[in-house]
């Protein structure tokens, strides 16, 4: 079982979706990566990375995550059977993502998911959903709720200038605002890092998110294979200005790699060539 540990600059909250992979990480070219973990502190949980069809709205300039995907539901599933298999429940609390969102993942891999969190005791679960799928959500609380499972949703929204976020992050989320977004996440992921932040917008993204939101969770951009760079001055901003400030709030998560979840890293000698 792997257990992850927390350490300073890895404070721990998934995002998807905003969960962008490595600059070695077309995940087309890979095989066999870590697919379960556990969280174990400020919201203890076991984690799974499933794969999926693929994300459907696939125009975030800054995300290549969707390259974890395939069409052949089947084989989705079998590779998705295997990594439900490892969860223990030991938290009651699991947090499911995958290449895009969760209703893209096929309905066998959805049953397995149901089956598993009632086998195993689990009593809050967490999925990734883009705001296309907003007028789907409720339906999907209300049959968890049904089974005694409070879902909680999480929302890639990257920042809260909507300016920025349509035409750097090319979101898809045009004219959305903090309270209507909250009207369908419980919890939303920031993304930090990128030319043209600052101190100022940062925190405002911050204190937005704790204004609407249960919880935050701040990513820190990485080299991947897409068009949107890191910037190395405004990661340092962010180490000095905004990250001391939160990094012990329980409400807020910080990633500064993409993995430090746990998942989503490749097993050594599993690369293939």
């Amino acid at each position: 079982m792997a257990v992850f540990e927390v350490s300073e600059w890895s404070l721990i909250q998934v995002s998807f979706f905003c969960f962008t992979m490595g600059k070695e990480g077309n995940m087309s070219q890979q095989t066999n990566y870590i697919r379960y973990s556990v969280i174990t502190e400020k919201n203890p949980r076991e984690i799974v990375m499933l794969r999926g069809s693929g994300c459907r709205f696939k125009r975030c300039r800054f995300c290549d995550y969707h390259l974890d995907s395939s069409k052949n539901e089947e084989e989705n599933y079998e590779l998705n059977r295997e990594v439900l298999k490892k969860v223990t429940g030991q938290y009651g609390s699991l947090e499911v993502i995958n290449s895009g969102s969760f209703l893209e993942l096929d309905e066998k891999t959805m049953a397995e998911i149901e089956s598993t969190c009632q086998k195993k005791g689990i009593h809050t679960l967490r999925f990734e959903v883009h705001w296309m799928y907003r007028a789907h959500v409720e339906k999907w609380r209300r049959h968890f709720k049904e089974l005694g499972i409070t879902l909680k949703i999480k929302m890639g929204v990257e920042t809260f200038d909507e300016t920025f976020r349509r035409e750097i992050f090319d979101k898809g989320m045009e004219g959305a605002t903090p309270e209507e977004i909250a009207t369908v996440a419980d919890e939303v992921c920031l993304l930090f890092g990128i030319h043209g932040q600052t101190k100022e917008s940062m925190s405002f993204d911050v204190e937005t998110g704790l204004t609407y939101f249960e919880r935050i969770c701040i990513n820190i951009m990485v080299e991947n294979t897409t068009e949107i760079h890191p910037d190395a001055d405004v990661i340092r901003c962010f180490r000095e200005t905004i990250y001391p400030k939160y990094k012990d709030d329980v409400r807020v998560d910080i990633l500064m790699e993409n993995t430090d979840f746990g998942v989503g890293g490749v097993e050594e000698g599993a690369r293939e060539e």
